[in-house]
């Protein structure tokens, strides 16, 4: 459609993590064996805390929640990207690349805000512990999984709007191997400043919201740690934590770095490099994290190998 001088986006192309021939085998390869750890890896915790009835405890509620939205966040952004390192298959539609952003925003978030509801969680745990299971009752986890959902889904509309009502005119490649919102503005031929505010704000809500109840619990829970006598009560409390605490490191860690700071000095090798690890890389890591450090898992794990065994 043509508009002034310029002829509107349909379709973009995205120019992937590297342009470089003698890597894209090697990456493909390297990134197939990831989606596929990724897959087998969260799918299997899923299953795992959903057929052992030693794993239906809030906790295990929220971690087979989170291994979806790592299912989910992965599957939105991996097989995109695999097809990038195929010479012919590197455009992507105007709708798709909508949805592609809606979806990762929305599984991204909700990733944020399952782990401060797991912090929660641990703290009620270890600070009530006689009163855990009248306090975290199954309808109130329902209600706080279903709020999480809701929040993500909100979040990925209003900036889905926000960067798609502007104009994408002349150049369509997209410097990225999926459709982030930072490249996307860069391409804009729009006057994007409102937008860019907007979202940075928006961005900064979202991510201190879940982060501060997260810093919040553990400030309190590590209060409650100090206070018990026993050493042997202290390393089994801060061990319950300690898998929950990695994984809120690497994840807020990595947004804090890509979100919270202007838009002006988004850098583009960096902004790959970030997108890179929390879209593909903590996926894959969170179920190995949570199953290699966690003795329930590992006995729920080998309990259900050895009935996998005798059965066949």
């Amino acid at each position: 459609m043509e508009e002034g001088n310029h002829t509107e986006v349909t379709e973009f192309i995205l120019s992937g993590l590297t342009e470089r021939p003698e890597l894209q085998v090697p990456l493909f390869g390297l990134f197939l064996l990831i989606y596929g750890i990724t897959l087998v890896g969260n799918v299997g915790m899923i299953l795992l805390i959903t057929t052992d009835p030693r794993l239906h405890t809030p906790m295990y509620f929220f971690l087979s929640n989170l291994s979806f939205c790592d299912l989910c966040l992965s599957s939105t952004i991996s097989p995109q990207m695999l097809l990038n390192f195929l010479p012919e298959r590197k455009n992507i539609s105007f709708t798709a690349c909508a949805v592609q952003m809606s979806l990762s925003i929305a599984f991204g978030d909700s990733q944020g805000f399952l782990l401060a509801v797991m912090a929660y969680d641990r703290y009620v745990a270890i600070s009530n512990p006689l009163l855990y299971t009248v306090t975290m009752s199954r309808q109130l986890c329902k209600q706080l999984v279903a709020g999480v959902y809701a929040l993500g889904l909100l979040d990925s509309m209003i900036f889905m709007c926000f960067t798609f009502r502007l104009s994408f005119c002349s150049s369509n490649i997209i410097n990225h191997f999926f459709c982030d919102i930072p490249p996307l503005l860069a391409l804009s031929c729009s006057q994007t400043r409102i937008s860019e505010n907007v979202m940075f704000t928006f961005a900064c809500c979202i991510i201190m919201s879940s982060f501060i109840p997260v810093l919040l619990s553990y400030v309190y829970i590590i209060s409650t740690i100090l206070e018990i006598r026993s050493a042997e009560g202290r390393h089994k409390a801060f061990s319950t934590c300690t898998f929950h605490l990695t994984i809120v490191v690497l994840l807020f860690g990595t947004l804090l770095f890509m979100y919270l700071r202007p838009p002006s000095s988004y850098s583009t090798d960096k902004g790959k490099v970030a997108s890179l690890f929390y879209t593909v890389v903590i996926p894959m890591l969170n179920p190995l994290i949570y199953s290699l450090r966690n003795t329930e898992v590992k006995d729920a794990l080998r309990k259900a190998m050895n009935k996998l065994l005798t059965n066949s």
